[in-house]
């Protein structure tokens, strides 16, 4: 394989260096770049990576992006170095034999010359380089001690002549060389050899030789016997044997005696972990217990655990990883505590986490076990301690770990309310939690029915049984103060929230605690780029995600993904907030929410009277997501209409007037269009008060003028009034003729809806003027249209149809389609009247067609009722009465109760023609009981 340019060759040489283990950006990047890093450092090493994977796509290596930087993930027969340490291993639980001596010279035989000669040197390496030289070195002296034992001393003299050319100053060394060489009878060479080292060490460093080494050469002189050369000779790091069937490990913690439920997890944990399911040779079987903190992961494993572990007598190991401890465990040090367990000792222990995780494979293959890894960090941890064969492998983890190939993963979310209450009713007793059934309820949906709260709770409880369970409810109410409620000894919920965000990033921190402020809803991914301010904040999403504490709440009619935070995570987060950071932030989400909402409004088929901000948004998305989340307006408000609701909320909670009111009436066209009268009026009172309370009196006349509006539709003629007035005042004190001119419309509506004609006539001609004056075409166009409403009201059809006709010109000048149905709607009437009875029909059926077309139900039953008295007129009255209770149904569905009373007239009527007598005397009723509520109502 060959691999151009210097900065791959670097990259690569660095992962394989530790392969199998996450190796750190920053390293890498000093390793690139050393000391001098450019800003484009991260998008670069990136792109060296991406070029990498394309030169290992042929080879059974891959490169994987974690977290905190990259891994390659390599098997041990394909790479060198790992092969070199593999052998060492096997060769040092062969013990002295000759198949220690054949794992030993393939070993060694990898070698060629200094590992990374070819490349320029790096800080980064000094520490592995050495440990990989000094590797080597202990390898070739336990070959030397293994041809040593065979009575193989001349090989081994070679050998030893080799080494202290290579380390000329060990003494240690020219001591076996000269007594091998003795040994052999090669008398004058063993002298000769203390001489020339003798003259180095004073020559060089100006030090007689050693005690040891004076021995050796008296001895030689003397021609005394050679001495054993074994135990010399072998490093004190060296293993000499492998303790044979020690004590099997049984070291499962207790089960749970009250686990509850999970009858489902159950029975696919103990599938997957079953013996009878595992092949003896075939690779291990991995299950990976994944879920938020304290949704009770480790109290599922221990379970299963015990429920199997029948079925694996040569022991079960447990190993408590600290993946959420402020520095998770090293591999080696788990290695060196599962080896003690399997029966290696201390001085026995390998050095290298590659060694020992060898021969912790070798001593499980013929003893295959339950290996249960309990909190792990990430993949690379629990790779190092996968066995090779014939085992079950159990791993619990918050983070959601899917690098592992052929790993089970089961995805553990809170519990059912049902068995929510089972649980809690173990803890505290079944008859207490009976006798206060409603109490307990409340007190496990403030615990968000996550198992580690209700066992919290359930403690507190036990430890007061004179509390009656509505104390508990009752401090548990207040989310500012629950997480301390719920704590009991070393149990604490907040504390096991914390050992997860404390290894966030900044960025992810940052998100974590924004999505906290946005209450309960899901909310989409591009709330993180305006939590950060930057663009690309999916991967923080992502990392909080993979931590499991975003939980991914599906997507939505737009395709987009949504996320949301379990409950009492929210309660942590929110916790967290208060700074002048989190604030902006929150300005910056409800930017983005407003800068989408106009987008969307702006294609809506009517966004007449809108009345936003002169700022502009903090925050907006970019162009091209705008269009693309907008590009169907309508699904984008039915998918992100709670979300916007709840947003409206939140601003005005939180002192941000502005957004408040901002993004209120960027919604009233939406509103408007689908009759979302609640939303309407909870948005704009909410916002009224956050604008009065700022002093922001143009946020106060746009929240009166929109709440007049939906009075105006919900027939409340005297509440629409008071509102209309107060903001007309406003906006005439403020000069801003345009809203003036907007709410005297709404007045010069209420006035005609109540029958006075000329005082409406004299409003809608005033707005006219100011419209023209500040050039507003689209409300000259509707206020053309009230006129000539009017004018038919007064039968003045002359000049009812000079009015509308205007109205329709200017209408599809403007392309203001909307207006156009709505202006049709009245010429059908004035045709009517004209007893033009095709033509009247005519626009009618336009008006019916433009309503339907752009989803406006609500104008679409006034044309569906006027259709369907014209079609009775004809004599059509089958089709007259089918369209007639069709547009009744939504008056009625809508809460129009003026549309309402006029359609049961029509009804009536039509019954009363076809002797139909009861019937119509029931509708021509209800028509006039509506119409006196009418007047109660507008005051009159």
């Amino acid at each position: 394989m060959r691999i151009a340019g210097t900065k791959p060759r670097l990259l690569l040489a660095t992962l394989l260096l530790d392969a199998n283990q996450v190796v750190a950006s920053d390293a890498l990047i000093e390793v690139l770049w050393t000391g001098t890093p450019p800003s484009s450092a991260t998008a670069n090493l990136r792109t060296y990576v991406s070029s990498l994977r394309g030169v290992l796509g042929a080879t059974q290596a891959r490169i994987a992006a974690h977290p905190s930087g990259y891994a390659v993930e390599v098997e041990a027969e394909r790479l060198d170095l790992l092969l070199f340490e593999d052998l060492v291993t096997r060769a040092r639980a062969s013990a002295r034999t000759e198949e220690a001596a054949l794992h030993l010279r393939r070993a060694l035989a990898l070698w060629r010359g200094t590992p990374l000669g070819d490349l320029p040197a790096s800080p980064v390496w000094d520490a592995r380089l050495r440990s990989i030289t000094q590797a080597r070195l202990a390898a070739a002296e336990e070959l030397i001690a293994v041809k040593l034992a065979a009575g193989e001393h001349a090989s081994a003299a070679e050998d030893l002549r080799e080494l202290v050319g290579e380390h000329p100053y060990r003494e240690d060394l020219w001591q076996r060389l000269i007594l091998a060489l003795h040994h052999t009878g090669r008398r004058a060479e063993a002298l000769h050899a203390y001489t020339a080292v003798r003259r180095q060490l004073i020559e060089d460093l100006g030090v007689e030789p050693g005690q040891d080494l004076r021995e050796a050469h008296a001895r030689v002189l003397a021609g005394d016997p050679v001495p054993a050369l074994l135990p010399a000779s072998v490093p004190t790091s060296v293993p000499t044997s492998v303790p044979v069937a020690p004590p099997p490990p049984y070291q499962l913690p207790a089960d749970i005696p009250d686990f509850t439920g999970r009858a489902a997890a159950v029975a696919a944990l103990t599938r997957s972990l079953s013996a009878e399911e595992l092949a003896p040779e075939g690779p291990p079987s991995i299950a990976m217990v994944v879920g938020p903190p304290g949704v009770g992961k480790t109290a599922l494993a221990v379970h299963c655990a015990h429920a199997v572990r029948g079925g694996y007598p040569a022991g079960q190991l447990h190993l408590c990883l600290g993946g959420t401890d402020a520095t998770p465990a090293d591999p080696a040090e788990l290695l060196a505590e599962a080896l003690r367990a399997l029966g290696v000792g201390a001085a026995a222990l390998p050095p290298t986490v590659h060694e020992r995780s060898a021969l912790y494979r070798s001593l499980l293959a013929e003893r295959p076990m339950l290996v249960f890894l309990d909190d792990a960090a990430d993949a690379a941890q629990v790779r190092a301690l996968l066995p090779g064969n014939g085992c079950a492998v159990l791993v619990t983890s918050r983070r959601r770990i899917t690098e592992l190939p052929g790993t089970r993963l089961l995805e553990l979310d809170v519990l059912p309310p049902e068995e929510a209450e089972e649980l809690l009713g173990r803890i505290v007793g079944p008859a207490r939690l009976a006798a206060e059934r409603q109490a307990a309820l409340a007190i496990l949906d403030s615990c968000g029915h996550l198992p580690l709260a209700v066992r919290v709770a359930g403690a507190r409880l036990a430890g007061r049984p004179g509390w009656p369970l509505s104390v508990l409810q009752q401090r548990l109410a207040d989310e500012s103060s629950r997480l301390d409620e719920l704590r009991a000894g070393d149990l604490e919920v907040r504390g096991s929230f914390e050992r997860s965000t404390r290894r966030l990033t900044s960025d992810a921190a940052a998100t974590f605690r924004a999505l906290g402020l946005l209450g309960p809803a899901s909310v989409p991914g591009w709330v993180a780029d305006a939590v950060l301010g930057r663009r690309r904040g999916e991967a923080a999403v992502d990392s909080l995600v993979d931590a499991n504490l975003v939980r991914l709440d599906g997507t939505d009619a737009l395709g987009q993904p949504r996320y949301r935070l379990y409950d009492l995570m929210r309660c942590q987060a929110r916790q967290q907030t208060g700074g002048e950071a989190e604030r902006q932030a929150l300005a910056r989400v409800l930017g983005g929410w407003t800068s989408a909402t106009g987008h969307a409004t702006a294609r809506l088929p009517t966004t007449l009277f809108s009345l936003t901000p002169e700022e502009p948004a903090p925050w907006s998305l970019p162009e091209e997501t705008l269009a693309r989340l907008t590009s169907d307006p309508l699904s984008w408000f039915e998918a992100e209409r709670q979300s916007l609701v709840e947003a409206v909320q939140l601003a005005a909670g939180t002192g941000l007037a502005t957004s408040a009111w901002g993004l209120a009436a960027a919604l009233v066209p939406y509103f408007d269009l689908h009759c979302r009268f609640d939303d309407w009026q909870l948005t704009h009172r909410l916002a009224l008060d956050s604008a009065r309370a700022a002093g922001d009196r143009r946020g106060e006349a746009a929240m009166l003028r929109g709440l007049g509006q939906v009075c105006l539709y919900q027939d409340r003629y005297a509440e629409a009034c008071d509102m209309l007035k107060r903001a007309r005042t406003i906006f005439h004190e403020l000069g801003d003729v345009r809203g003036e001119a907007i709410s005297i419309c709404g007045l010069g509506a209420a006035s005609q809806f109540s029958g006075e004609h000329l005082r409406a006539l004299g409003s809608f001609r005033h707005a006219l003027a100011m419209f023209l004056a500040v050039g507003d075409r689209g409300g000259e166009a509707y206020a053309r249209q009230a006129i000539g409403r009017i004018y038919l009201s007064l039968q003045d059809l002359r000049q009812a149809s000079r009015w509308l006709s205007e109205a329709l010109r200017l209408a599809r000048e403007l392309g203001d389609t909307h207006r156009e149905g709505c202006v049709s709607m009245h010429l059908g009437r004035l045709h009517d009247l004209k007893a033009d009875a095709d033509e009247a029909m005519r626009c009618q059926g336009r008006a019916l067609d433009i309503f339907e077309t752009l989803g406006d139900r609500h104008c679409g039953a006034y044309a569906m009722q006027s259709l369907g008295g014209l079609q009775v007129a004809r004599g059509e009255r089958s089709d007259g009465s089918d369209r007639l209770r069709a547009s009744l149904a939504v008056f009625q569905q809508l809460g129009d109760r003026s549309g309402e009373a006029a359609t049961f007239q029509t009804l009536g009527e039509l019954y009363r023609s076809a002797g139909r007598t009861a019937l119509a005397s029931n509708y021509l009723h209800r028509a006039v009981e509506l119409r006196q509520e009418l007047r109660e109502g507008a005051g009159l």
